[in-house]
């Protein structure tokens, strides 16, 4: 019952699935149940084709992935070029009300007296949630303050 986007159907899947299909099609019939770039490169590895489709096949993942994560970083250049206080707040925002409401969480679960019990698919998705949201804020400025140094 996941709701999880199946890799094929992603822009990253959607083109090396297409690419794999045409260098083997019994390659492409192996990639077509891979939900993650990660298993994508893991079955190309184990997959019967030479070594060079292999490695254009592994870059053409890793030129996708990094295409999509410029594309985020231009995004968020962009909110910071506006003039909407909003839109240059809204990743400490989010950090910070993710912040106050997983440790909010975390303490009313942790009180005895308190009814109050996080179940464990929710404390999963919690880490997830907050492992992304850090990620990004602290991934993103670290990228944008190393731009900017190597720019000067």
């Amino acid at each position: 019952m996941s709701d999880k986007k199946k890799f094929k159907d992603s822009t990253v899947g959607k083109l090396l699935f297409g690419a794999a299909s045409i260098v083997s099609p019994q390659l492409g019939a192996v990639l077509n149940g891979v939900t993650s770039p990660k298993e994508a490169i893991a079955e190309i590895t184990k997959s019967k084709i030479s070594l060079d489709d292999k490695i254009k096949l592994q870059q053409l993942v890793y030129e996708q992935q990094n295409k999509e994560m410029e594309e985020i970083s231009n995004r968020w250049k962009a909110d910071q070029m506006s003039d909407s206080w909003l839109s240059k707040n809204v990743r400490p925002l989010v950090l910070v009300w993710c912040i106050v409401v997983f440790s909010f969480a975390g303490i009313l679960d942790s009180v005895e007296s308190i009814p109050f019990h996080i179940g464990e698919t929710w404390n999963d998705t919690f880490e997830k949630v907050m492992m992304s949201v850090v990620l990004a804020y602290f991934g993103g400025r670290s990228s944008e303050k190393a731009i900017g140094l190597f720019k000067k």
